[in-house]
């Protein structure tokens, strides 16, 4: 387990530092006016984990590409791959609940949260 868990972290670390690389050059190219930095990590993100479940690696290169680089990368990776995954799998309305209550309720929680932090 402690092997796992410093295969994630590792990769975890890596996916931080390049979403901030990514951050630092998209702003350097584009005014703040739109969130390209977010929106390129998700799409890049996205991409990555789906060609990674698609060739399907051991599990230690799982651990260490998906859930350590994608996820430190972007966490909307894995929100779209477990989205399409119960697309895939013809559960068509728990899809579409997910996409919901990861929209909505995200948003709502952040709204919550930025009112707590700012009162």
């Amino acid at each position: 387990m402690i092997t796992k868990s410093l295969i994630v972290a590792l990769g975890s670390a890596i996916g931080g530092v390049l979403r901030f690389l990514v951050g630092v050059f998209i702003i350097r190219i584009h005014a703040f006016s739109f969130p390209w930095d977010s929106l390129i990590v998700n799409i890049l993100g996205s991409f990555v984990i789906g060609v990674l479940a698609a060739i399907t690696p051991s599990e230690h290169m799982r651990l260490f590409l998906m859930v350590g680089i994608c996820g430190g990368f972007t966490t909307f990776s894995s929100f779209s791959l477990q989205t399409l995954q119960l697309y895939g799998n013809d559960r068509l309305g728990l899809a579409f609940l997910n996409v919901f209550l990861s929209l909505a309720v995200c948003l709502a929680a952040t709204m919550f949260g930025l009112f707590l932090g700012r009162s």
